[in-house]
């Protein structure tokens, strides 16, 4: 092996000099620069002697008299950091087989915050909607934090990243709290690897935010003068008394929503589908029901993958299942709620 951990090396692309700290594979290592860690391939690496005796000068020069009024008054910057969100990176871990051809691994998770502010952070794992990894943690300006490993294989098990951030040091004119997600299907993900290798670059990125959210500011109206205008106005704690009656069960079939559909696209139904399951959703919720199954059918599953994304959302949402159901097959979900 040509490097081992402790070794210091000089990045080629930036001429900056490192310490490897891990020895990832045969191609791969993990370098520390000025305390930021990071993999890079092993041809974008070199050891730094030849660079420092074509810099060393034989003779001297003679040092320029400075004097009070030339020296400076600032600190120098930090450098032209880039300065561009937070962002979920993928470090794919590249083996070889017994045929000698490059196989991928796993993949190793880190969160990259390229801004100038701390964040706390709560991450979560799911596959097929099932919690399996979590973690909480904090992570400082331009940091570069590890998640965990994810292997390769279960990358058809349709994992979904998610997070949930917070301001180490809260503001006003900010949100509490901001949630995310990622969720990357295998042939995406394939597809990003192969680029990789084409590239000969070590990782590929997915943006979780680029600005942190403000606050939401609720308009504040005089009840008075809407009562005037000739506005109905209902105390709040009866609210409910004056809502839409909720559906315990919603069908989202088409034909069910609407007559006219067949001149539909597919994107006009699927709105008109997950508008629909919006309605019913929040009446669900309003009403404080204990659970609400929705009808999405079989298919290609696509109405059912958009509504599962936004229920792994949601708060009130205990938990819900796709199974097999003696009245609706596998075409329903069931959800459960916690208030």
């Amino acid at each position: 092996m040509k490097y081992q951990i402790g070794d210091t090396v000089l990045l080629i692309h930036s001429n900056e000099e490192g310490k490897v700290v891990d020895v990832m594979n045969e191609n791969m290592l993990m370098v520390d620069v000025n305390g930021v860690t990071f993999p890079v391939y092993m041809d974008q690496v070199d050891f730094p002697y030849f660079k420092r005796f074509s810099e060393k000068k034989l003779f001297p020069q003679k040092k320029e008299k400075k004097f009070v009024d030339d020296l400076r008054k600032e600190k120098p910057s930090k450098g032209n950091q880039v300065i561009d969100g937070v962002w979920l990176t993928f470090l794919p871990v590249i083996d070889i087989d017994e045929f000698g051809d490059d196989v991928v691994k796993e993949l190793k998770l880190h969160i990259d915050n390229r801004t100038e502010t701390a964040y706390h952070f709560i991450y979560k794992l799911h596959f097929f909607g099932k919690p399996d990894f979590e973690l909480k943690n904090t992570i400082h300006p331009f940091e570069h934090f590890y998640l965990h490993d994810i292997d390769f294989a279960d990358l058809n098990d349709s994992p979904a990243f998610e997070f949930e951030f917070s301001l180490v040091t809260p503001s006003k004119k900010k949100a509490d709290h901001f949630e995310t997600s990622v969720k990357l299907k295998p042939k995406q993900l394939f597809a990003k690897i192969e680029q990789l290798k084409k590239k000969n670059e070590a990782t590929f990125s997915q943006l979780l935010f680029e600005d942190y959210p403000d606050k939401l500011i609720e308009d504040r109206v005089e009840m008075g003068k809407l009562a005037a205008r000739g506005y109905k106005i209902y105390d709040a704690s009866k609210a409910r008394e004056h809502l839409e009656p909720f559906r315990s069960v919603v069908d989202l079939h088409i034909e069910k929503l609407t007559d006219n559909w067949k001149h539909l696209s597919n994107f006009d139904i699927l709105s008109m589908q997950l508008k629909t399951f919006e309605k019913y959703y929040q009446l669900v919720v309003l009403h404080h029901q204990p659970s609400f199954i929705v009808i999405h059918g079989v298919g290609e599953g696509v109405l059912r993958n958009e509504i599962h994304e936004k229920l792994r959302l949601r708060a009130e949402v205990k938990s819900f299942v796709n199974q097999f159901h003696p009245n609706y097959g596998y075409g329903a979900t069931e959800i459960f709620f916690q208030y």
